[in-house]
């Protein structure tokens, strides 16, 4: 069973890689997450994660909702996110 630990370094490295785009979507995502750490609260939701396979899905699902559905004429990105972690 993989650690909290494990998974925020994961996800940070998937979310921080070298050709990052400053205008996709991985880097908003980064930029929510502020820290990548334990004391985080917003990685809390990585606890119900079991596997890095989980990780990228989760990352991915999360790419394709902001793609079709964010309208950044009325809402806040972070808010999306947000929304995505706690509703799904």
């Amino acid at each position: 069973m993989l650690k909290l630990e494990e998974k925020i370094n994961y996800l940070e490295k998937i979310l921080n890689k070298e050709e990052l785009d400053f205008n996709s979507f991985k880097f908003d995502i980064y930029i929510y997450f502020v820290e990548f750490n334990l004391e985080n609260q917003r990685l809390q939701f990585l606890k119900n994660i079991i596997s890095l396979e989980e990780i990228d899905f989760w990352i991915e699902k999360l790419i394709s909702r902001l793609a079709l559905k964010f309208d950044s004429e009325s809402e806040q990105i972070n808010d999306f996110i947000y929304d995505f972690i706690e509703l799904g």
